[in-house]
């Protein structure tokens, strides 16, 4: 099948299809006498595994490794269940970082009148500024938004 048929049988699109045979992480279709791209069967199988590794949130570099773990048929399940937890754990990672985002957003909008009036505390503390804003570590703006959100 050709790069359209292969994109609508996969849910990966042409243009996805092409970025990850340039990077390496799918072999180079084969080519008619014209040159256009031609998929077998196999090389859809390649592409659900990507699409379903996206959908779930790995990284190409992952993919990349759980493709060749997929194809060692002497690996070890272990490798394979330490990446996936190894992922969760970042995926709760992000969960409790935008729970943390969400909250403060949510406490500034509450303390907002959200009337004709310009005082805004959304507005205040994205333009909250400090002598030395630059040396800060995300964790402790995330420390200092956690103070304001308890403290108003």
């Amino acid at each position: 099948m050709n790069i359209g048929e292969a994109a609508t049988a996969s849910g990966v699109s042409a243009k996805m299809i092409r970025y990850y045979e340039q990077i390496g992480l799918i072999k180079a279709a084969a080519r008619t006498e014209s040159g256009y791209r031609v998929y077998s069967d196999n090389d859809i199988n390649t592409l659900l595994f990507i699409r379903r590794s996206r959908d779930l949130g790995f990284s190409v570099e992952k993919i990349g490794e759980l493709l060749t773990l997929w194809h060692d048929r002497s690996r070890a399940s272990a490798v394979v269940k330490q990446i996936a937890l190894d992922h969760v754990d970042a995926l709760e990672r992000k969960m409790r970082e935008l729970q943390g985002m969400a909250d403060t957003l949510r406490h500034l909008a509450q303390n907002c009148h959200g009337d004709g009036r310009p005082d805004c505390p959304i507005i205040e503390e994205l333009a909250h500024t400090e002598p030395d804003a630059s040396c800060h570590t995300h964790s402790t703006r995330q420390a200092a938004l956690h103070n304001f959100r308890k403290h108003g």
